[in-house]
């Protein structure tokens, strides 16, 4: 299936194997259907967690498309981590400024907070706007049965991040060879612009410490993905009793 999403704004072909889309997403969407009409009173929370380079934000943005195209689906909105970066100005206060998009450049606790409220029916969520380099505070209106909130360190082993587990009802993680990931962003970074030699530096100095922090510190997951080498999302072999368990639920 070939598809063109929009992500931050800009329009992103994205092409995934109908194999893959009938028992991996699709699956997956029904059984988190199932999750929320256990409790319909209330707002359902997904945690989705990966490192970067694993296509968080297209796999959601096509999740959403798929709620929109199936009546048996609940819509699902995507509210990703980055509206929750520290401003730009207390990021040079504390000299965190080339470390963006590590975990010590997020407020945890603003999240938390966020996080609390999404049961409440008049939600709003920050949105970090690509042309400022910061966040807009109540840009999003919440308005889905199913949130999934997408980041890379929702599941983070580290003393706050770790009570952010309490606000979600179901959590997802991706894992992926981290040669793989490496190999992506540096694409990804020369897609922008920079050279193969600014862009490996920029992997060496941001992205990879980032890749590495979240495959090695990462709290387990409801259910686990395997990203493949070609950008195919699997169920983790060591959770492929999942499936049928998420079938059944059907």
């Amino acid at each position: 299936m070939k598809i063109s999403l929009q992500i931050n704004g800009l329009m992103t072909d994205a092409w995934y194997d109908d194999d893959e889309v009938e028992n991996v997403h699709k699956p997956l969407l029904r059984h988190l259907a199932t999750l929320n009409a256990k409790t319909p009173e209330r707002r359902t929370v997904i945690f989705l967690s990966a490192p970067p380079g694993t296509g968080k934000s297209t796999l959601t943005t096509f999740w959403e498309y798929l709620s929109r195209n199936d009546p048996e689906l609940p819509t699902i909105q995507t509210l990703p981590m980055d509206g929750f970066h520290h401003y730009n100005r207390w990021l040079d206060e504390h000299e965190l400024r080339a470390a963006k998009g590590a975990p010590e450049t997020f407020n945890v606790e603003k999240l938390a907070s966020n996080l609390r409220q999404l049961h409440e029916q008049n939600a709003t969520w920050p949105q970090y706007d690509r042309q400022l380099h910061d966040p807009v505070e109540n840009a999003i209106q919440v308005t889905a049965p199913v949130v999934i909130i997408e980041g890379n360190w929702l599941l983070y082993n580290a003393p706050s991040w770790r009570e952010l587990r309490q606000y979600c009802d179901y959590s997802l993680f991706i894992r992926a060879p981290a040669d793989v990931l490496r190999g992506r962003l540096i694409a990804r970074k020369q897609a922008g612009g920079l050279s193969e030699e600014q862009a490996q530096i920029f992997f060496d100095r941001t992205d990879g410490p980032n890749v590495c922090r979240v495959l090695e510190n990462s709290l387990p997951a409801s259910l686990t993905l395997e990203m493949t080498a070609k950008g195919e999302y699997r169920l983790a072999q060591a959770l492929a009793h999942v499936l049928p368990d998420i079938n059944q639920d059907l």
